[in-house]
């Protein structure tokens, strides 16, 4: 592995757990894929840093937990700014 493969592994890592951000949040902060973040994290890292590695799984599960509701809120948002746009374009 790259070492600056390894480097950005341990910052994505450690960067997760000071502010607990998702997968998504963190991949548009460091300027990589969704995928290119979950690999450091979940295949990587804990090669790399077992320890840490134990501190980022359980963010991770917490996040996969609540996932639904997550996507439940979007899709409210979603709506809710839609027919706002439909009523004020009806009248």
């Amino acid at each position: 592995m790259h070492d600056y493969i390894k480097e950005r592994t341990i910052r994505i890592g450690e960067h997760i757990v000071e502010t607990r951000k998702t997968v998504r949040v963190i991949a548009k902060e460091f300027g990589v894929s969704k995928s290119t973040v979950h690999k450091d994290l979940t295949e990587r890292l804990p090669e790399i840093n077992p320890e840490l590695a134990l501190k980022v799984k359980e963010i991770l599960e917490y996040h996969k937990s609540i996932r639904h509701l997550r996507g439940g809120e979007a899709t409210r948002k979603k709506y809710k700014t839609s027919d706002e746009v439909n009523a004020t374009t009806v009248r």
